[in-house]
């Protein structure tokens, strides 16, 4: 049931957001140049690898010896401002068409975490990754790690449709007010270095 809704709904979405999405993308386009998809490898249900997209918000800026600059040097100002009202992650809905993602769940993150996870934060992969999820609502970026892990987990132990509903209600909201968009002192996040 989860799963047609998901398409449902996603597929709606991308017809009914179809000019927005075309704007974005000239946009993107004039801004950040080419591409103006941001492709990354996630870990998806079961850690199966999938490829998730998402508008460009960030230049390929590099040091002297060719290494990315930090977050903080390389987010535009239009970059701040599709993160701040999730316009960049429109292109997620093709993902959640394709069966890769649901509406709701955990967010997917690097495949490089996978080995730090702890036994228990590891079960976040035993539903699909969500465009977004509890610990969205919940505080996003703003939140610990461990914070986050464990709104993870309470969305796994205690998913139904009724709760995707409040969450998705929840979203709207949230990204109407730009709560929690990015940590203290980070352009987004920090990384993760391990479970506990």
């Amino acid at each position: 049931m989860k799963r047609a809704l998901d398409f449902i709904l996603a597929l709606s979405a991308i017809l009914i957001l179809f000019p927005v999405i075309f704007l974005v993308a000239v946009l993107t386009r004039l801004y950040h140049g080419k591409p103006i998809f941001f492709k990354q490898t996630r870990p998806g249900l079961n850690s199966k690898p999938f490829s998730l997209v998402k508008f460009r918000t960030m230049k390929d800026a590099v040091d002297a010896n060719g290494h990315s600059l930090p977050d903080a040097d390389r987010l535009t100002r239009f970059g701040k401002f599709l993160r701040s009202t999730s316009l960049d992650e429109l292109p997620g809905l093709w993902n959640v068409v394709k069966g890769d993602m649901s509406l709701v769940g955990p967010r997917p993150l690097l495949m490089e975490y996978l080995p730090l996870y702890t036994s228990e934060q590891a079960r976040r992969h035993n539903v699909r990754p969500g465009i977004t999820g509890w610990a969205q609502v919940n505080g996003r970026n703003a939140l610990s790690w461990e914070e986050k892990f464990a709104a993870d987990l309470w969305y796994v132990n205690n998913q139904s449709l009724a709760l995707d509903f409040k969450i998705l209600v929840m979203t709207i909201i949230k990204v109407l007010k730009k709560d929690g968009v990015s940590a203290d002192g980070e352009a987004t996040m920090s990384k993760f270095t391990g479970g506990s």
